[in-house]
């Protein structure tokens, strides 16, 4: 028998097993590698006499090709048994049911905001930012506030170095200041943010959220200023009517000051917005104090405005019969799922803040 014949059936006998890919690839190699048994017999031709060259490189041909095409089955084979072999473990019961999809939802303080800046941008207002991180004259000097005064304690502020000049802002007010020095007037702005403070209890966090609005133009007053609260109130608890009144009060960067209070009442132990007969505070406001204006360079007899600051997490809580201002954030996403929002529910007057 000639060594082709002896190749043929050794390999022919091999590959009749139940072989898996990686033994089938080493077949392959030991046959028609670089050096495989098919490889060298053909290196080999040239050492034989020239009349048996012929016959036994058909011969030659004849076995490389037999075997090749029943390697190319044999893998084929393989390939489509791994194929079935998968499509039987791995296949999808379609009987099941689905699974629960847990689709996420806006928080409610920034459903507040987006709420509040719907509002205020339909009568002019623009929105602005700044940082957290805030450094003294910005927070307290530029705004009036006296070295004695005891906001500036560090019992009610957070302070970032021993010399008291750089801290976490304690109101949106810095906003306002940065604005103003950074532009000319008019200025109509609303600043809504991060505030922090070193309180903590049911209705106090150390970190809560507040809105600031500034308006400065030629021959505002007070009017202007009761004509946009009433409005901006009357929109966010959308109700037609709200009885209002203004407290005197005192902050330093506004001068007069007033404390607003909204009527109210009690309904099966819910807070009903509106025209009841019972008073709540929900914000402070009043005239930018001159002071305030000479310290960003607008010229007080000829530009005057009001301002007003508003707690979110308070209109919040207020909106939605939140009683607990903790939970604001907890992250407890029981909590959320209960009183977010559709983030595809984008806030707009004319069709409903809080469909």
């Amino acid at each position: 028998m000639s060594d082709i014949k002896k190749i043929k059936e050794e390999y022919l006998e091999k590959l009749k097993s139940n072989l898996n890919i990686e033994t089938v690839n080493k077949i392959k190699t030991e046959l028609f590698g670089k050096n495989g048994q098919i490889s060298n017999s053909f290196k080999n031709l040239g050492s034989l006499p020239t009349d048996e060259r012929k016959k036994f490189a058909s011969d030659l041909n004849a076995v490389k090709e037999e075997l090749q095409n029943i390697i190319n089955i044999k893998i084929q084979e393989i390939e489509i048994k791994e194929i079935n072999s998968k499509l039987v473990n791995e296949k999808v019961d379609v009987t099941l049911p689905e699974r629960e999809i847990n689709r996420g939802k806006i928080h409610p303080v920034s459903q507040v905001i987006d709420e509040i800046s719907s509002i205020f941008s339909e009568i002019g207002f623009s929105v602005e930012e700044g940082p957290d991180v805030e450094n003294e004259h910005y927070n307290f000097s530029a705004l009036n506030t006296p070295d004695h005064h005891p906001a500036r304690d560090m019992h009610d502020t957070f302070y970032l170095d021993n010399n008291k000049e750089l801290l976490l802002r304690t109101h949106t007010s810095p906003v306002q200041i940065r604005t103003m020095l950074n532009g000319k007037p008019p200025f109509k702005i609303i600043a809504p943010g991060r505030t922090y403070r070193s309180d903590s209890d049911q209705t106090h966090s150390p970190m809560f959220h507040q809105v600031e609005g500034l308006h400065i133009d030629k021959e505002i007053n007070m009017g202007h200023l009761k004509g946009c609260l009433n409005y901006f109130i009357k929109s966010f608890f959308e109700v037609d009517k709200i009885k209002m009144r203004f407290r005197p009060s005192h902050f330093p960067f506004t001068e007069p000051s007033a404390e607003v209070d909204i009527g109210y009442e009690l309904k099966d132990g819910k807070i009903i917005i509106g025209e009841g007969d019972k008073w709540l505070e929900i914000l402070g406001c009043g005239m930018v104090h001159p002071n305030v204006l000479k310290n960003v360079n607008v010229n007080p007899n000829k530009f005057q405005g009001y301002a007003f600051g508003i707690g979110i997490d308070r209109l919040g809580m207020l909106k939605y019969g939140i009683n607990d201002l903790r939970a604001f954030f907890e992250t407890d996403y029981r909590w959320l799922n209960h009183f977010g929002f559709d983030p595809l529910d984008v806030p707009s007057n004319y069709r409903g803040l809080s469909r």
